[in-house]
């Protein structure tokens, strides 16, 4: 396998926890809540369903127990910001910091123990494609269910009453009240569905791509998702084109060294993070102006509608 092909693979295996999380963070951000827990949310679903996966030897109930986990913390940052008036930036730090205490109390006891994860699932016919094949046929169920969740996602954000509730509490929240919903539940709805997707990533990458549990394993996959919904303009498409281009940059690194190269593995660590302040720099004015009405508010600190 060549070295580009190699890098892809590994980029879309790599890209789909992230994307699973950014996702969650584009349904959130589309009604007006920035959530920087959601590394946390991702923390905690990666443990819940490695223990789940551990305990019942299901792996299909332990992404179900992680995306649970990871909506619950979401719905607390929800709570704390929607009905309290909490800041977002510091409730979703907070979180993230809870999370990362809880799970490195908790997650001690299945550090070394052996999971039934989600294994690799050849697609029939499309695997044998000469390079198309390996880079998205070759991979684990979960990976697969991710292709669906992108225009799924889409089509409820921008096709469905619930996904038009969402944006225009993310964009007009006065409306929203003159016409008699509940700003304060669609948000706490979006923000909780968007942590339990967070969870998801986090599940994928303990039960499917890592096959293992150990302290801190997101290592800053989360921030990177809250860069990429910014990245993409709120588009669940260029999400999933934004995940894979970072599941690369994560990538890069084994496939060089799995060839030899002598290169600093620190140095490579830090190729997706550098990557992110690249486009954040050169896209962070324009994309910043396409950024729904209520989220700008929480951007230049000022108090939200509804």
């Amino acid at each position: 396998m060549s070295l580009a092909v190699d890098v892809v693979a590994g980029g879309v295996a790599g890209g789909t926890s992230i994307m699973y999380a950014a996702l969650g963070e584009t349904v959130s951000e589309r009604s007006g809540v920035i959530n920087l827990g959601v590394e946390g949310s991702m923390l905690v679903g990666a443990l819940t369903a490695y223990a789940v996966g551990v305990e019942t030897g299901n792996p299909w109930a332990g992404a179900l127990a992680g995306a649970i986990a990871g909506g619950v913390l979401a719905f607390v940052h929800a709570f704390l910001v929607v009905y309290r008036g909490a800041s977002q930036m510091a409730s979703g730090l907070s979180l993230l910091f809870l999370a990362l205490g809880l799970t490195s109390l908790f997650g001690a006891t299945y550090v070394g123990q052996a999971v039934v994860g989600f294994g690799t699932w050849d697609v029939p016919l499309l695997s044998d494609i000469p390079v198309l094949g390996t880079v998205l046929f070759q991979h684990d169920p979960l990976l697969y269910v991710s292709f669906a969740l992108v225009p799924a996602v889409w089509f409820v954000l921008f096709k469905t009453r619930a996904g038009l509730l969402v944006r225009t509490a993310g964009e007009r929240a006065d409306s929203l009240v003159v016409h008699g919903y509940d700003v304060r539940r669609t948000r706490t709805a979006a923000v909780t569905v968007g942590g339990m997707l967070a969870g998801l990533g986090g599940a994928h990458l303990s039960t499917a791509y890592a096959n293992a549990w150990f302290e801190n394993m997101v290592s800053g996959r989360g921030f990177i998702a809250v860069a990429l919904v910014i990245f993409a303009v709120w588009s669940p498409w260029r999400v999933m084109g934004g995940a894979y281009l970072f599941g690369c940059a994560i990538a890069l690194g084994p496939a060089l060294q799995a060839r030899g190269y002598g290169i600093n593995q620190f140095l490579l660590d830090a190729v997706p993070f550098v990557l992110t302040l690249v486009v954040l720099t050169v896209l962070g004015r324009r994309t910043l102006s396409s950024s729904p009405a209520e989220l700008k508010r929480v951007f230049e600190n000022a108090p939200s509608t509804g």
